[in-house]
């Protein structure tokens, strides 16, 4: 685990599969998410594709710094567009990378790809929002009475998260459920990705439907390669795991 400054805002990184001389998958987690919550997939792809991979958790998250204000409906832009880049300059990444993103770290990484496809090789997204749908909301509302009702729930969370714990929850839960970010829409920002791109979505997302990846498609045109996985949720990486990995395997070595 590494540690880099970015002003006066100190960011929690990882390297995986470091000595790999091929290119580097930056992890972008999801909106709950830090380094541990990824499990041993970043290293089982990197080791798959012989990459090496960067591992590192957004202001807010895990160890790094603490929110300092209250989020927009930008935020994610913001992450994008600002942090990431930030980062990449900081730990001395010059080259062309490949994203892998999960859902908040998805829409993150459509973004960065279509504000600098100079800096982006391939882009892989799982559970990427581009708007904000009911099912997305109806999902949202149980877990954060879930999280006041549960002190189970919050010490999981805390695991990972730490003194953010509930800044995090509730700047995710709060920002999503508030009339504000109702319309919140990247459909039109993403037109511009040039960089292939491999985007899927469980069945059973509870938290979006196939409309997500329609949408993408439809944006992103014939760079972009969509799917469905049957019988999973929100979290394909870890509920199928196997075939997650072989199907970004191939989408990056080819």
């Amino acid at each position: 685990m590494a540690i880099v400054n970015l002003g006066d805002i100190r960011l929690h990184f990882k390297w995986v599969n470091e000595k790999a001389p091929g290119s580097i998958i930056i992890y972008l987690h999801e909106a709950l998410g830090s380094i541990g919550q990824w499990k041993d997939f970043p290293e089982l792809l990197c080791k798959a594709t012989n990459c090496r991979g960067l591992i590192y958790e957004r202001q807010g998250h895990g160890q790094s710094s603490g929110l300092n204000s209250v989020r927009t409906s930008n935020y994610m832009h913001d992450y994008a567009w600002q942090e990431l880049p930030a980062l990449l300059k900081a730990v001395g990444i010059e080259e062309k990378v490949h994203l892998f993103g999960h859902s908040d770290g998805g829409s993150i990484a459509l973004l960065f790809a279509a504000k600098f496809p100079e800096k982006v090789d391939k882009v892989i997204t799982e559970a990427a929002h581009v708007i904000v749908e009911d099912v997305t909301l109806e999902g949202i509302k149980p877990v954060r009475e879930y999280f006041l009702s549960n002190p189970d729930f919050k010490e999981k969370l805390a695991r990972y998260h730490f003194d953010n714990t509930e800044s995090i929850f509730f700047a995710w839960c709060d920002t999503w459920l508030s009339s504000k970010f109702k319309n919140w829409n990247i459909t039109e920002e993403i037109k511009t990705i040039k960089a292939p791109l491999l985007s899927f979505q469980g069945s059973n997302d509870e938290y979006g439907t196939y409309k997500q990846l329609d949408l993408i498609k439809k944006s992103v045109g014939q760079n972009a390669e969509i799917k469905e996985l049957a019988g999973c949720k929100h979290i394909p990486h870890l509920e199928k795991k196997e075939e997650v990995l072989e199907l970004t395997r191939d989408f990056l070595v080819e």
